[in-house]
């Protein structure tokens, strides 16, 4: 049972990150008149956004640079590691 939670969690949490990084690489390319990629970036945000702006808050932006993505996609690693051997013990 803790095997296959812990084999959930792992996977959720990789999905999330790579969505992240979906975020990011996306927030650098604007194409305004391609529906599909406003499409994608649209629910990007809508995924990613509420978490970041959990970090955004004690972490502003510095000019164009935003470090929140970084530090969160760090803390999704703890967490994960952390999550994943605790899951495995049970």
């Amino acid at each position: 049972m803790g095997d296959a939670l812990a084999n959930f969690v792992l996977v959720f949490l990789w999905v999330y990150i790579l969505l992240l990084f979906g975020y990011i690489l996306l927030s650098w390319v604007r194409l305004p008149y391609s529906p599909w990629l406003n499409r994608i970036q649209r629910f990007l945000y809508d995924v990613c956004d509420p978490y970041l702006r959990l970090f955004r808050r004690f972490l502003p932006p510095l000019g164009p640079l935003d470090l929140s993505p970084m530090v969160a996609i760090f803390v999704l690693l703890i967490v994960q590691n952390v999550l994943v051997s605790l899951l495995r013990q049970l």
